[in-house]
């Protein structure tokens, strides 16, 4: 079977995802070819095609960003797309993130539907079915359930100058449907739940939960507490990870739980950078962005607890890499966040109650061992070749588990 991925990218978590997908369906023999948009600078990736031209992704992001407009550009891009495509003939395309100004939306599903090939489109956020926006829960919106506009979020990612999400609604909806063949893989629950209730309903869903490496992210040895000479025997790790340090992430949460815990607890938070650091009192430690797995694996095993406050957030994969490496995890009720912590591995509490994370922490932190090995067992659920085996089960088979 000849099987073709699309992303806007080969690298974070959405690329790897597509790339181990890739490796997977190689291995069984098929024939598989992944593409995304075409960079300053891209790393050769056996088996990728990189499509575009910059400077018109550029111009693709800019003349977004003036009107609003997400689909309309990189028309040349997508017609070199859709050239490797019709030479590769695929069986079968999977789609990934298709929001980052790069790829014309129109040509892209109208050549889908010339051609009648089938297609499987995981959902990584909840961008496909809103007139802009990945995430709505942190503004507290629900106007994408009919027609958008007065968009509270047109500024953010993707951001425009003008609010245009009523008419980008009314184009997805035309965009997007009609195609013969065509099923929906959501990380969630939460998420595959909001499909149903969108206007894309009417396609097939399956959930897959995504998934890690567990050869890297497991228990490990850590001289954490060496490195960093201002954590003592005697403290509680509490570890924070992200990569956007904000409120919707919950960065103030941090700056509340460093009063409420009080002595005896060490807040070490993780993929800051200059900015972040002008927040933090002193006595948080700031570690910023690594990519180094290996290291970070390192930093969940020697923290006593992990704690996720996100806001927005579909299957969070630092909930599962923390569990991963034996880490209890305390996290808010927000999205797909709370279906990854069993009882067993953490405590899921109402969003926003940040005095009840507090009495999380510390309970989670008087049983570390107990938790730890419980988290352990349970890592085996994270498996990411369990994820590329179900996703090849929907490509090939057309398994998986269908929703309706």
């Amino acid at each position: 079977m000849r099987i073709a991925q699309i992303n806007i990218s080969s690298y974070g978590s959405t690329g790897k995802i597509m790339l181990q997908i890739a490796q997977e369906a190689r291995t069984q023999g098929h024939d598989v070819l992944t593409f995304s948009r075409k960079w300053w600078r891209n790393k050769e990736i056996e088996g990728h095609q990189y499509f575009g031209l910059p400077l018109e992704h550029a111009l693709h992001h800019a003349t977004g960003y003036i009107t609003g407009d997400e689909g309309y550009g990189s028309v040349i891009s997508t017609a070199m797309l859709i050239r490797k495509l019709k030479k590769f003939r695929p069986d079968v395309l999977l789609l990934h993130n298709l929001h980052g100004w790069y790829i014309c939306l129109p040509m892209l599903f109208d050549y889908i539907r010339r051609e009648g090939i089938r297609t499987v489109w995981t959902f990584h956020d909840c961008w496909p079915f809103t007139g802009h926006c990945p995430y709505f829960d942190f503004v507290k919106c629900d106007r994408w359930k009919e027609e958008c506009g007065n968009c509270p979020s047109f500024r953010n990612y993707p951001a425009s100058l003008f609010d245009n999400s009523r008419k980008m609604l009314s184009r997805k909806k035309k965009w997007f449907t009609g195609i013969r063949d065509m099923q929906i893989i959501c990380p969630s629950e939460w998420l595959a739940d909001l499909v149903s209730m969108s206007y894309l309903n009417a396609y097939p869903v399956s959930v897959i939960h995504n998934g890690i490496d567990l050869s890297v992210f497991k228990y490990r040895d850590s001289d954490i507490r060496a490195r960093y000479s201002r954590i003592t025997d005697s403290e509680k790790v509490v570890m924070g990870v992200a990569f956007d340090w904000e409120k919707r992430k919950g960065l103030d949460v941090f700056l509340s739980l460093r009063e409420m815990l009080g002595d005896g607890y060490r807040i070490v938070l993780v993929g800051t950078d200059e900015k972040t650091d002008e927040l933090l009192p002193d006595d948080i430690i700031s570690i910023h962005r690594t990519e180094n797995q290996e290291e970070l694996a390192e930093l969940y095993s020697a923290a006593d607890v992990f704690v996720n406050p996100t806001r927005e957030d579909n299957y969070p994969t630092v909930n599962m890499e923390a569990i991963a490496c034996g880490t209890p995890v305390a996290t808010f009720r927000t999205g797909g966040s709370p279906e990854s912590v069993p009882q067993s591995c953490g405590i899921v509490v109402g969003k926003d109650d940040t005095e009840s994370l507090a009495e999380a922490v510390i309970k989670l932190c008087e049983n570390r061992e107990g938790f730890r090995n419980s988290c352990i067992r349970y890592a085996v659920n994270f498996s990411s070749s369990e994820m590329t085996s179900r996703y090849l089960d929907v490509l090939i088979k057309d398994g998986g588990k269908k929703r309706h």
